[in-house]
């Protein structure tokens, strides 16, 4: 923060600086295209809302120190604080005065400043993430109590129902017996007293533990054991350090799960690949045995042919050779090897034709004598009986 003086002399030096200035930007804007306007009207709101923004930690960091405690403090505050009593002294004579000069802070002060406000923020969400946890732990309990006391509900809706509605009519009349709802009301009420007495030495227990635990903080309160809030706050800001370094371990957990997902994507594509090629491996295997029994199985017709074409090769050199050997014989041998032929043919279409007549004469004569001995069989039964016996 800059030091200002409030004479006359500075009044009218800045009266005079300031004419000039808007004398000079009014030529240069004179001077200037739109672009460049635009430009230069574009970075002034730019400078204007970062000043904005500055000017808004400012007042909410001045909000939550009290004026009191910077007098008091001021030999031993920081520079921003000494800074600060400064702005507000300073902004108070530009009241009264007829000018006002422009105060800034260095940037170590904005820094600082934006520091304990960053600080101050963190400690609010801080302490409004302790409260909603604390509401929602308190939300939670009642949920649960209220799911416990619905299931409760519905068992002793239940058991009602089966012993009561169900099981305490009376099989003539129709209706519940007295009896039994009385009784079953006294058992419910035994078991809930049961269920009183104990809660209460569980409650008794629970304040015995209690006065244990204030026994021993009182102990230690007097031991000097007991952490004061320079402890908490350096707990709290390990707390952070360590919750900082579980998300960074938590983002590479992420990724190695990331990765492992992407490598067992990546197995079970080569498992596939590699059951598809197990697969056709056996298949190839299968087609080579049986191309191997085909290829034996032609190997043996391969030598069977081989030695059928040797037979055939023989046959026809001993053909070659009777060729060879071979005379043809004169016309005139010809013409009678033919006649003879035909001499013979005729004898033999003559022959057979004399074996059938042979043959129906023979027919013949056998059912002749078949006919014969059957009418001698009927004159004279004895005589071939007695043929049969000498038979």
């Amino acid at each position: 923060m800059t030091s200002t003086g409030e004479g006359p002399s500075a009044t009218g030096s800045s009266s005079i600086s300031a004419n000039t200035s808007q004398i000079s930007l009014a030529d240069q804007f004179a001077r200037s295209t739109e672009e460049e306007i635009q430009f230069a009207l574009d970075e002034i709101r730019n400078e204007n809302d970062k000043l904005d923004k500055e000017t808004a930690i400012l007042t909410k960091y001045l909000k939550r120190v009290d004026p009191k405690d910077i007098q008091t403090q001021i030999k031993e505050a920081s520079p921003v604080q000494q800074d600060v009593v400064r702005v507000h002294k300073r902004r108070s004579r530009s009241r009264t005065g007829s000018t006002e000069r422009l105060l800034k802070l260095t940037t170590e002060q904005k820094c600082d400043i934006a520091q304990r406000e960053h600080d101050e923020l963190r400690e609010e969400i801080n302490k409004f993430k302790h409260e909603t946890e604390k509401i929602l732990d308190t939300y939670r309990a009642t949920r649960e109590e209220a799911e416990i006391r619905l299931a409760e509900m519905k068992k002793s809706s239940y058991e009602f129902n089966r012993d009561i509605v169900l099981g305490a009519k009376n099989l003539r009349t129709g209706r519940v017996v007295a009896e039994r709802v009385t009784r079953y009301f006294e058992d419910k009420m035994r078991s809930r007293k049961a269920l009183i007495e104990k809660l209460r030495l569980k409650n008794s227990t629970l304040k015995v533990q209690k006065k244990k635990l204030q026994l021993q903080l009182k102990q230690k309160e007097e031991m000097g054991e007991v952490l004061h809030e320079v402890d908490f706050k350096q707990l709290r800001i390990e707390n952070n350090q360590y919750l900082e370094k579980i998300d960074e371990r938590n983002q590479e957990l992420l990724k190695l799960k990331h990765s492992s997902g992407n490598t067992l994507q990546v197995l079970n594509t080569y498992k596939k690949k590699l059951n598809n090629l197990t697969m056709e491996s056996n298949r190839l295997k299968l087609e080579i045995s049986q191309r191997n029994e085909l290829l034996t199985k032609i190997d043996k017709e391969t030598e069977l042919v081989e030695k059928e074409r040797e037979k055939a090769e023989s046959i026809n050199a001993n053909l070659r050779r009777q060729l060879q050997d071979y005379i043809v014989p004169e016309v005139i041998d010809y013409v009678q090897v033919r006649a003879d032929l035909y001499e013979l043919t005729k004898t033999m279409k003559t022959w057979e034709r004399k074996v059938d007549i042979a043959q129906m004469e023979l027919q013949k004569y056998q059912k002749q004598w078949l006919m014969m001995r059957e009418h001698s069989r009927t004159v004279n039964p004895w005589a071939t009986m007695e043929q049969h016996a000498a038979l």
